[in-house]
């Protein structure tokens, strides 16, 4: 199995208002069924975890959002994966941050 980071933006369209916050937590509540570490973003979800995982949870987001009434969803995923080292979205900071003088 890989250990990858993931963006996720879930894009609900035809709904009755232009904001998707339900719809978001929704997306939340289904990565907390499955366990996995995330950090929300005032654009994405940044999801960390195996990536098998993290696609079952996508499947499970699909469905949520068509058992909510949507009747289209555009979804967006970046997946970052690397062979030579385990990634985390705190390590991937932790080595911006060193090239800045600012370790947190």
């Amino acid at each position: 199995m890989s250990h990858v980071i993931a963006s996720l933006v879930v894009t609900p369209l035809g709904t009755d208002t232009p904001s998707v916050s339900k719809y978001v937590a929704h997306v939340l509540d289904v990565l907390d069924k499955h366990g996995l570490k995330y950090q929300l973003t005032p654009m994405c979800t940044i999801i960390e975890g195996e990536e098998e995982a993290i696609f079952q949870a996508i499947l499970d987001i699909k469905r949520q959002m068509f058992d909510m009434g949507l009747k289209r969803v555009v979804y967006t995923l970046k997946v970052d994966e690397r062979t030579d080292k385990q990634l985390t979205m705190d390590g991937k900071l932790e080595s911006v941050n060193k090239y800045r003088g600012d370790v947190r």
